[in-house]
């Protein structure tokens, strides 16, 4: 279950002295070929941390050598000086390894505003590369932790080849992409197009489809990384349907995962006019602090969600929207039909199915509940 599970992968993860608990928060992962094809996607925000900007000119030619995260800080708002640290980490990794700092992917989490101290992040580098190892995934994996409770990975098996992959979000969880860094190793042979195509299908219908709590980080980067090692090249559909397999296994841990979370809320919208209908009615009810305060309150109280679908552009008839919770069609033609009394909300699992009748496209999208626990959370967050 590591990013190492993949041939021709080593990583590490170490404490650097960026968190004030002494834990683990910096992760090196360095592709060693033969092949360094890759393809990454950011985060949508136009304010974009020091790392996202570095790391948008690194992958522009599709090559890529090695990722070095760190939790404890974003540094992203920190000034020229924030960039500069970036580069140093960037040279540092490239000075270890034997690679050009271009081919650096750098990643960071944690505080806005917060300066990362520098000298403690190219020890830490120096400190990573020492303990480099095809056994270091779930160390990398836990690096990158900031208020996550728990560390995300998955692995993926196809005959004679792999995926690996490591997330970490808890919060902020809204496309595109969530609050998230996500690494992701292949040792297939894929070259930078293919891997490009298929990681826009995979995350389109995985970490974009996240909506926690409507709030969009500034950090969000999803790099995958193809070694080769394998000697074998899928077709580029078989490795598409293993990567968005890997991606939705990874979301899904990050949405289990949401701060302070009680209920975990897939939100399916059926027989849509086209798949953005689907998403868009989806995304209302998902951003509804009302409906997720009621499920909280464990009160299936579908009005709400009505109230969201009537809030989109999307094709339908306000007079004819049916609506099931739990599988209990509580709504039929847009008035009272089960009984909502029937709907046990206890269980962690929350499932909500919206039929707009105006077409045969679908989408699902994917929440929690609003506790207090995340209010409190993010009330007196610390990295």
């Amino acid at each position: 279950m590591s990013i190492t599970h993949p041939a021709g992968f080593v990583a590490a993860g170490v404490a650097a002295g960026l968190k004030s608990s002494g834990g683990k928060d910096l992760a090196l992962v360095v592709n060693q070929g033969p092949t360094f094809d890759s393809a990454t996607v950011f985060t949508s925000n136009r304010c974009k941390a020091n790392p996202v900007l570095w790391s948008q000119e690194v992958v522009k030619d599709g090559i890529v050598k090695a990722v070095v995260l760190n939790s404890g800080g974003a540094n992203c708002y920190t000034g020229p000086e924030g960039f500069q640290t970036t580069h140093a980490v960037a040279e540092k990794v490239a000075e270890k390894v034997g690679i050009g700092a271009i081919d650096v992917v750098v990643c960071s989490t944690g505080l806005i505003g917060l300066a990362n101290d520098r000298q403690h992040l190219l020890d830490g580098v120096e400190a990573a590369y020492a303990e480099l190892s095809a056994d270091g995934g779930d160390a990398a994996s836990r690096a990158i932790m900031t208020t996550d409770s728990v560390n995300k990975q998955f692995v993926v098996e196809r005959d004679g080849w792999s995926i690996g992959g490591m997330a970490k979000g808890a919060g902020m969880l809204a496309p595109a992409l969530a609050t998230m860094l996500v690494v992701i190793t292949t040792d297939a042979i894929v070259s930078a197009a293919d891997l490009d195509t298929a990681l826009r299908a995979a995350t389109r219908v995985s970490f974009d489809r996240l909506d926690s709590d409507g709030c969009q980080s500034t950090n969000d980067t999803v790099t995958l990384l193809a070694s080769g090692a394998s000697r074998v090249q899928p077709t580029l559909e078989e490795f598409t349907e293993a990567l968005t397999e890997a991606c939705v296994s990874l979301a899904k841990q990050l949405l289990a995962d949401a701060e302070g979370a009680d209920h975990e809320i897939s939100i399916e919208v059926v027989h849509a006019a086209t798949e953005d209908d689907a998403v868009e009615v989806g995304r209302s009810v998902a951003r509804s602090n009302l409906f997720k305060a009621a499920v909280f309150g464990r009160d299936p109280n579908w009005g709400r969600v009505l109230a969201s679908v009537g809030t989109t552009q999307a094709a339908f008839d306000p007079a004819d929207l049916d609506v099931a919770i739990n599988g209990v069609w509580v709504c039929r033609r847009s008035t009272p039909a089960e009984d909502p009394a029937t709907i046990d909300l206890a269980p962690r699992a929350v499932t909500v199915t919206i039929d707009l009748k105006a077409g045969d496209q679908s989408a699902t999208v994917w929440t929690n509940d609003l506790t207090h626990a995340y209010v409190h959370e993010n009330s007196a967050y610390s990295s």
